[in-house]
């Protein structure tokens, strides 16, 4: 195959992988609306004769027909939550079968991930990995209806906004470091994206119980108690602070002085990459420290959370060539 038809063949998986992720999003909302809605309680009514020809209407097996409507509505549940997870599995492979072969798409083959496009569809990969890697042990299908959510908005930003025909690097990223530093990048984006969508949740769940409204029930059934809720938070953050460090702080620095001659160049990506480290450092620091725990810490994993995303898109449109990593 040439370039040019490893090239169409990402345009066109990506694609696909974006109308599946859809799909996924629609059975999982089809598993919610099962799960919120509450089942009418129907009674059967048995016509019986009585002396002298007259009917009266008597309730006939109520308990066995609620039984029967119950496991219904578990089936309709379970059906499409499997659904919505097979259709997660296979937009993520057609995912990634987008971005290999926009590896071969330029000559020399390279890594997907060399600008805003790319390292945006290769972060969306990682969401999808590290949640389906954690679905078993965790038990997150609760979360499908918010990852895929998050990712089919995701995809559609980045083909709308970002993307680029497949090409060769620029020069400057011509480094083994390339691999490295944004490869670490990517895995604590995912890591933290996913921490996120915990903390969102959880202060979707603490308002519920607080509004104490009766429609809020069937929602709140639905999600993991609040400590679980915070727990998985702290947990997918203290996974992916380790790997931001080793990437913004190491990695980058070592790629930066190869590339330009100085650790350290105090430009706006390098700096918000530390606002990034120092806010998500506090985040783990107050939990581990002062037992921050609850709204609070979700707060502040979220603030940390827009720190990382302003740090890969606005530092490109508010600072534009005044960055020198305007090209990612």
């Amino acid at each position: 195959m040439s370039t040019e038809d490893f090239a169409g063949f990402s345009d066109q998986a990506i694609m696909f992988a974006g109308i599946v992720f859809v799909l996924a999003m629609l059975a999982h909302l089809a598993e919610w609306a099962s799960s919120i809605a509450r089942p009418a309680q129907s009674v059967a009514r048995a016509t019986v004769a009585a002396g002298g020809g007259t009917s009266v209407d008597e309730p006939a097996s109520a308990g066995e027909v609620s039984g029967d409507d119950a496991q219904r509505r578990a089936l309709r549940i379970e059906t499409a939550g499997r659904i919505g997870i097979a259709l997660t599995v296979v937009a993520t492979a057609l995912l990634l079968a987008g971005l290999v072969a926009r590896s071969f798409a330029s000559e020399p083959a390279r890594v997907p991930w060399g600008n805003m496009y790319e390292f945006t569809l290769t972060g969306a990969l990682g969401v999808a990995v590290i949640y389906l890697s954690l679905l078993s042990r965790l038990k997150l299908r609760w979360m499908g209806l918010f990852v895929t959510g998050f990712l089919v908005v995701v995809l559609m930003l980045a083909n709308l906004t970002l993307e680029q025909a497949a090409g060769p690097l620029v020069p400057a990223l011509h480094s083994y470091w390339l691999v490295v530093h944004v490869g670490a990048a990517i895995l604590a984006t995912g890591a933290f994206a996913v921490g996120a969508l915990a903390s969102v949740v959880f202060l979707i769940k603490e308002r519920l119980q607080r509004s104490g409204s009766s429609r809020a029930s069937g929602v709140l059934e639905m999600l993991p108690a609040a400590d679980a809720l915070d727990r998985l938070a702290y947990r997918l953050h203290a996974v992916g602070f380790p790997l931001w460090t080793f990437a913004a702080l190491i990695a980058g620095p070592i790629w930066a002085e190869y590339a330009w001659g100085s650790y350290w160049n105090w430009d706006p990506k390098e700096v918000w990459a530390f606002i990034t480290w120092v806010v998500y450092a506090a985040y783990l620091h107050a939990r581990a420290t002062a037992g921050w725990k609850g709204r609070a810490a979700a707060i502040l994993a979220l603030i940390g959370f827009a720190t990382l995303l302003f740090n890969f898109v606005g530092i490109n449109f508010f600072f534009g060539g005044g960055s020198m990593h305007s090209y990612a």
